[in-house]
């Protein structure tokens, strides 16, 4: 049996840290001004939406997952300023999906 002497035992683990190093203060700066901008813009579209359904004819169900979809983009908003960008995306994304089955429903 042979085994590989020129291998070391830690080939691999420098890899996983470099890739903390790789992001500095400025791109998770970057990424709370993204997260929070986006989720007050997805808000403000969601309740104007909402707005605009609720005087027509759709049914109920329509301005309902426009507010909630907006209420889900307020949240991930609020995570993202706080520094919860990765949560933040997926509530944006949650939020969107359900704006966009309400658009669907009607």
């Amino acid at each position: 049996m042979s085994a590989r002497t020129d291998s070391d035992p830690r080939d691999g683990i420098d890899d996983l840290e470099d890739e903390d190093d790789e992001y500095g203060p400025d791109d998770a700066r970057r990424a709370r001004w993204t997260a929070t901008g986006t989720g007050a813009l997805l808000t403000l579209a969601g309740l104007a939406a909402s707005l605009m359904r609720l005087g027509g004819a759709a049914p109920a169900l329509v301005p309902a997952a426009y507010a909630l979809g907006a209420a889900v983009c307020a949240l991930a908003a609020f995570l993202g300023s706080r520094g919860r960008t990765r949560r933040a995306l997926w509530l944006l994304i949650a939020g969107v999906m359900v704006m966009a089955f309400g658009d669907q429903a009607d």
